[in-house]
């Protein structure tokens, strides 16, 4: 008896040092669809789950409301151009930045704009811009301290107040700004297409490093597109020259470096202590000690990644540009799942074999970037990081759904 009440103690002691560690029960079997949410265009937009309810914007240039249980509509917010970014929230607020060169301030619970702050004068008329047909996202907005942070495609990155959108500096780069930043402390990290990573003062934008890219023979510039990622003192970074970068937060110089053979490295999540690296044409996920770079694992997904990372107790969520989300355990790397969305489904031997290599006449049915991009759209890709929340797992696709998973 004493035995059992001692071994209850230790369960009970794990289950709490879980719920306070944030963590959440695996789905470790092929969830099942509790709803799909649909649009006539694509998502590139991530879900945020927040107090039951999701928040997504896609390329119809509309935020949603979603009812997390239901995937009903609580309301909807139009804005006037192309929404590739994904909202933060703070308080009762949402911050969008849309691809009109508008910054908007929401209340999360009517859908209501508190206020609005021109970004970009340009992108009114022309659209936020674009780089080129490989360049998905826009810049996501981060807040700290009451700031807000973000890039943009005119190439400035802009601290903003989040009280009331009034620019408190702004920073010019050469060339667009299409990443996440990340807050460390007293300092602020992007990336641009420029080839930098830029290091900058969170309360005066000036710059306290910038670090450039090696180059590669089809993209010399080295076009810093991948969103940066820390841990343990280190800032982790894919760039357009297949490299991954881990430079050191302080001092802004390289750690070390992974150079991939077929392509760009610029899905990077930390969790605990595990790099999460997701590549392009190498079509890999692997894991990394976040503290030394050591490799623990990699596994072929046969498919490009471009989103990020999530996350529950012993597992690793992540989709594919051409429709699969994996299921994939932390310690080995093994996928234990994969759910494929409907356009996957329906299409998919359109363009792969059955075992999901690329059929011998692909060259011949995609010839150009535009319908790679359309293919891409058509196969329900999976650009977004899955949001997770109880027993719900929530994604966008470029086949314009939103699905809403629970766990089996």
């Amino acid at each position: 008896m004493k035995k059992y009440l001692l071994y209850l103690l230790f369960v009970i002691a794990c289950h709490f040092c879980l719920a306070q560690k944030g963590q959440q029960a695996d789905f470790d079997k092929l969830p099942t669809v509790q709803w799909k949410f649909k649009i006539k265009q694509p998502f590139f937009s991530s879900p945020i789950i927040n107090e039951g309810t999701v928040y997504v914007a896609g390329l119809d240039s509309t935020l949603y409301a979603l009812e997390l249980t239901t995937g009903n509509v609580k309301w909807k917010l139009k804005t006037n151009g192309e929404i590739r970014s994904t909202v933060v929230i703070e308080g009762s607020r949402i911050y969008l930045l849309g691809g009109n060169g508008v910054l908007s301030c929401i209340d999360k619970n009517t859908g209501k704009p508190i206020w609005r702050s021109v970004f970009d004068n340009t992108a009114l008329f022309l659209a936020e811009r674009r780089y080129d047909f490989a360049d998905y996202f826009h810049s996501s907005p981060v807040v700290h301290d009451g700031i807000l942070y973000f890039g943009t495609g005119n190439g400035r990155f802009n601290a903003v107040s989040a009280d009331n959108g009034e620019i408190v500096w702004s920073f010019k780069a050469g060339d667009i700004i299409h990443n996440t930043p990340v807050v460390i402390k007293d300092k602020v990290y992007f990336g641009s297409f420029d080839g930098f990573v830029y290091a900058l003062n969170i309360r005066t934008g000036q710059i306290v490093w910038k670090f450039k890219s090696v180059g590669q023979q089809y993209f010399p510039n080295g076009e810093m597109q991948g969103s940066p990622s820390t841990g343990y003192g280190t800032l982790f970074i894919g760039g357009r020259d297949y490299n991954l970068y881990a430079l050191n937060a302080n001092g802004g110089y390289a750690n070390w470096n992974r150079k991939f053979q077929g392509g760009w490295a610029l899905s990077t999540t930390v969790e605990d202590t595990v790099l999460y690296v997701g590549t392009s044409d190498d079509r890999l996920l692997l894991a990394f000690d976040a503290r030394n770079g050591q490799e623990l694992w990699k596994t072929n997904v046969k498919f490009n990644i471009f989103g990020g990372c999530a996350f529950t107790s012993g597992m690793v969520y992540v989709g594919s540009i051409w429709g699969k989300l994996f299921g994939v355990d932390k310690k080995t790397g093994t996928i234990k799942w994969a759910f494929a969305t409907d356009g996957y489904t329906s299409n998919h031997l359109k363009y792969f074999k059955a075992d999901d290599t690329y059929r011998d006449d692909i060259g011949t049915i995609l010839r150009s970037p535009i319908e790679w991009i359309g293919a891409e759209y058509r196969m329900g890709g999976i650009f977004s990081t899955p949001s997770i929340s109880g027993n719900s797992m929530v994604f966008s696709s470029t086949e314009g759904v939103v699905y809403c998973l629970r766990r089996s």
